[in-house]
């Protein structure tokens, strides 16, 4: 009787990142996304997308919640296939539903989300007392 051994490799990485609710946040923190993103050898076409879906997941925390803001990633590598998860925490929402951001031209805002519904496999949120966190998946082959 012969007994095979499961060969699978199974990779996960993990990194969190604060996001501080200044001017410069945002690309600051795309920058060092894009840099841990590489060393974990994420495909550059899925680091792309995930760039993108993490610039509108964090513009939307700093524009529209309470600080502060966080950034996690997790890389899941099993079986040849990669999921990337991208999720972002905040403190909930700054005002009240229905009131617009001060200061903000709505039809220069407001795409974040469909953007990020087209470029993540899944998403979602999760709201609990004091926090709110925003997450999507992204799988590359």
């Amino acid at each position: 009787m012969a007994v095979q051994l499961n060969t699978r490799v199974r990779e996960a990485s993990e990194y969190v990142f604060p996001v501080p609710p200044v001017a410069g946040a945002v690309p600051d923190t795309r920058r060092r996304a894009g840099a841990i993103l590489a060393a974990w050898r994420v495909s550059p076409d899925v680091i792309e997308d995930a760039l993108l879906v993490v610039s509108e997941l964090l513009t939307n925390a700093i524009v529209h919640a309470l600080p502060p803001a966080v950034l996690r990633l997790s890389w899941l590598r099993d079986a040849g296939l990669g999921t990337l998860h991208i999720e972002v925490t905040d403190a909930g929402p700054a005002r009240t539903a229905g009131e617009p951001p001060a200061g903000i031209d709505p039809d220069e805002h407001g795409r974040g989300e469909g953007i990020v519904h087209a470029l993540a496999t899944r998403y979602g949120i999760h709201v609990r007392p004091g926090a709110v966190t925003r997450w999507a998946d992204l799988v590359a082959v």
